[in-house]
């Protein structure tokens, strides 16, 4: 099986946003911690509803928090 290729930045995010832990960011969304792992280590792609979410948890747009494809060459 192929490396998800839809990344983010929620860990840094929730670093930049009062170190918001992984428990705080999942019951904002609605979620288990372990989705919140999951997402950061890019082992799961969130539906289209919960990238919404977590976007709205950090008060910016999808692409503010979600890349598609590998976007560490910039």
């Amino acid at each position: 099986m192929g490396k998800n290729l839809v990344g983010n930045h929620i860990r840094k995010l929730r670093f930049n946003h009062d170190e918001m832990t992984q428990q705080q960011l999942a019951d904002k969304v609605g979620v288990t911690r372990q989705t919140i792992v999951a997402l950061e280590k890019g082992n799961y792609s969130p539906s289209l509803e919960l990238a919404f979410r977590i976007a709205n948890a950090f008060n910016l747009p999808l692409e503010g928090v979600f890349f598609y494809g590998d976007n560490t060459r910039q």
